[in-house]
């Protein structure tokens, strides 16, 4: 199946306004956010397309029983509305294609990346009145139901099981061989989310370098993120050398070795060799 492709430059950069405005509220909106990117990813997500989405995530809540109880009870009666009902789920398959990171085509996929299913659990949810929350544990994306002390954790890519103490600890060695500490349960800001979404996206891109429109606009919408890595401009930079726009480039080669050099001249010096090298690509 061919991958989806961006929208034009000027619904593109409608969309980063949009995005930047989102991102700066003071309580970004995460299913708004999600969508904005997915409509940055496919051309074919028109603003009909992204209310449909929203009316989706409703109607799904709208199915979630009155108020059924503590945490324990609001993660399952999740599980089985989303996960056996609606059978959203993930496979190891999802994490090579990009609708699996893409909210519209996961609403209607019912399959997805960890951290997009856990998007879909969350606002649900939140719109049922659930105390829900991300939880980003490394390697791997869970939902929280409830306070710290009572927490009760959910992974939807396993169609919202409802994990044990020692489930969530399996979880995180698995992925980086480190024990679970207490800090990495706290609930994830929605900004937090977006970020590791588009780091998401951009890894998948990595893999694909005839791809490259997608890891710049993957790295454009990081970069209005009110906090993001200083080291995305020179990601960027180079993506629009190895795209050909050299002197485009060149030039954020320049301003990135300006930023650098206040902390690493050799760093600094170096980026600036690549400018150089970029501008003479032009002849």
């Amino acid at each position: 199946m061919r991958s989806p492709h961006p929208p034009p430059p000027e619904r593109s950069a409608e969309l980063r306004r949009r995005f930047a405005e989102e991102a700066r509220c003071e309580q970004p909106d995460l299913s708004t956010l999600c969508l904005l990117m997915a409509a940055a990813a496919d051309g074919t997500l028109d603003e009909a397309g992204i209310d449909a989405a929203q009316v989706e995530l409703d109607r799904l809540a709208g199915q979630v029983p009155f108020r059924p109880g503590g945490p324990r009870a609001w993660a399952v009666a999740l599980r089985d509305l989303l996960g056996e009902q609606c059978g959203f789920h993930g496979s190891p398959a999802d994490y090579q294609r990009l609708e699996s990171s893409l909210l519209h085509e996961v609403l209607r996929r019912r399959r997805g990346l960890p951290i997009l299913l856990s998007v879909v659990w969350m606002e649900v949810a939140r719109r049922a009145g659930a105390p829900v929350y991300g939880v980003a544990l490394p390697g791997h994306f869970v939902v929280g139901f409830g306070p710290e002390e009572g927490q009760v954790l959910a992974d939807p890519f396993d169609g919202g099981r409802v994990l044990t103490g020692s489930d969530a600890e399996l979880l995180v060695v698995g992925a980086t061989g480190a024990p679970l500490q207490r800090s990495m349960l706290g609930p994830a800001d929605p900004l937090e989310v977006v970020l590791r979404i588009l780091n998401n996206i951009r890894a998948w891109a990595a893999a694909r370098p005839e791809r490259s429109d997608v890891s710049l606009w993957a790295v454009d919408l990081s970069l209005l993120l009110p906090s993001h890595p200083a080291r995305l401009r020179y990601e960027r930079a180079q993506l629009l050398v190895q795209r050909g726009e050299f002197a485009a480039g060149a030039a954020e080669l320049e301003q990135y070795a300006d930023v650098v050099g206040a902390v690493d001249d050799v760093a600094s010096e170096r980026v600036r060799g690549e400018a150089l090298a970029a501008r003479a690509m032009l002849n």
